[in-house]
């Protein structure tokens, strides 16, 4: 699985222990039954598991680098994909800011509004700078 399905298949997993509040594991299995990969996606569970354990510290990175919004008005869908790109920035050495914050932008584009996309944009891009 190339990294840019695993990145959708972490959201997806995420997003359901948001939602719905199960263990990563269980999110894990619930979207990656249906694919013909292993259950197991070395970088899936590097991402959901990652952001799971440091999900205090990657919400109050979040908080400290809004403008104008709060931290609990943040849509799902756009707090999974910030969460999951402040998670490889801080995180993951091998993955450069600007591959993350592209990847981030894409699937706003897929799972998020017209709007999520340039959201997470400015977010991110505040981090980086």
């Amino acid at each position: 699985m190339n990294r840019h399905t695993a990145r959708e298949k972490a959201f997806q997993a995420i997003f359901q222990m948001d939602i719905n509040e199960m263990s990563a594991e269980e999110a894990i299995q619930n979207v990656m039954e249906d694919e013909d990969q292993p259950v197991h996606d070395a970088f899936v569970n590097q991402l959901v598991y990652g952001v799971y354990e440091n999900k205090e510290v990657i919400d109050q990175k979040i908080t400290d680098n809004l403008e104008k919004w709060s931290f609990n008005r943040i849509a799902s869908v756009e707090k999974t994909l910030l969460r999951m790109a402040v998670y490889e920035m801080d995180f993951v050495e091998d993955i450069p800011m600007k591959v993350t914050l592209n990847e981030a932008i894409e699937l706003a584009k897929v799972f998020g509004d017209d709007k999520s996309g340039s959201f997470i944009n400015g977010v991110l891009k505040k981090m980086i700078d």
